[in-house]
């Protein structure tokens, strides 16, 4: 989170300090312009008081100077590497670049790295966007210190931010795959996500305790550990069916989870989609690949991706007002786990 101590100096504060307009700072500072030698003075002692130091970034597409910025997901390896490494993260970086090069940006991908650290000190960028971070994200809170703009692809985790974002609407997508679940009449549905401070996690946990709730089910939650990865949602799976043979459906918004619960299912006995059912949030290669097929949702990451550029372009030309961008709705994808 970004204090508010650590709001950015503008040329306008300085402006309204020294008495002067903005452009008078802006050629005094640069040594443009018919400046008096006092008033270049008296705005120097001002800017220097008020600790402003030029928008390089802004500065950078006055001037239509080459422009990089980077993506990075804050998820782990286990559960963004493997087949995922071709899903999620990659589609939004293929719009995400192309969108940019309209802009005079360039693009750099940070991976899934399996140690867990991303290296940002050796990249030289002027903004990001990062996929899903969590209350008090490492890479966010390094890169807020490094003074950048940063636009968050789904809100960030915690109570409150000032990290720009799109609203990628967890809580409905929820109820999405839990209506569809209904509509197959399960009675018994139980939910295995991440123990992340991920927005997604805490608006799926609500919107899922809300409809059990509403239909006289007690919640039935595991919590995992992202790290655990397939494994650790087969074992969560194993786990809630012996506890309570009769669950019906799991919902399962990671498809690195969910994969893992297939398994569990069927190494149980139990038949997909006859028995349990499954769905997951992310109609990515893991849902399509699975066996059977998992039933997930369209969250539209093309058109996402390029809300995400734009917010972040403003950003990077200094145009803060705007703060959050509502992303298009989700649109589910009924596969065989799921079928009546």
């Amino acid at each position: 989170m970004k204090p508010e101590s650590t709001r950015r100096v503008t040329i306008k504060d300085v402006a309204k300090e020294a008495g002067v307009s903005p452009t008078t700072v802006s050629h005094a500072l640069n040594d443009r312009g018919q400046v008096d030698l006092r008033t270049r003075a008296r705005v120097a002692k001002v800017a220097l008081k008020l600790g402003y130091r030029p928008n390089r970034h802004a500065q950078r597409l006055r001037t239509g100077e080459a422009h990089m910025i980077v993506l990075l997901s804050s998820m782990p390896f286990a559960v963004a590497g493997g087949p995922s490494r071709l899903g999620f993260l990659m589609e939004i970086a293929a719009v995400a670049a192309a969108a940019a090069l309209d802009r005079n940006l360039a693009l750099v991908l940070v991976p899934p790295m399996e140690s867990g650290a991303v290296p940002l000190e050796l990249l030289d960028v002027d903004g990001a966007l990062v996929i899903e971070p969590t209350a008090n994200d490492p890479n966010v809170d390094y890169l807020l210190k490094r003074g950048l703009p940063v636009v968050a692809i789904g809100k960030p985790g915690g109570a409150s931010t000032t990290v720009p974002y799109v609203d990628i609407h967890s809580a409905q997508t929820t109820r999405l795959l839990l209506e569809h679940l209904q509509a197959q009449d399960c009675r018994k549905v139980a939910m295995i996500l991440g123990a992340s401070q991920r927005n997604s996690y805490s608006e799926a946990r609500s919107a899922y305790t809300q409809w059990v709730e509403s239909r006289g089910q007690p919640p039935i939650i595991e919590a995992l550990d992202e790290n655990q990865g397939e494994e650790g949602g087969l074992r969560a799976a194993q786990a809630l069916l012996a506890q309570h043979p009769d669950i019906d459906a799991f919902c399962i918004p990671v498809d690195a989870f969910a994969a893992g619960a297939v398994r569990a299912i069927v190494a149980s006995g139990r038949r997909i989609p006859q028995d349990v059912k499954v769905t997951t949030r992310y109609d990515g290669v893991r849902a399509r690949t699975c066996v059977p097929p998992l039933t997930a949702v369209d969250l539209h990451l093309d058109q996402i991706a390029h809300q995400a550029i734009d917010l972040l372009f403003d950003h990077l030309r200094g145009e803060t007002e705007l703060q959050s961008v509502s992303g298009p709705p989700a649109q589910l994808v009924p596969r065989e786990s799921s079928a009546r």
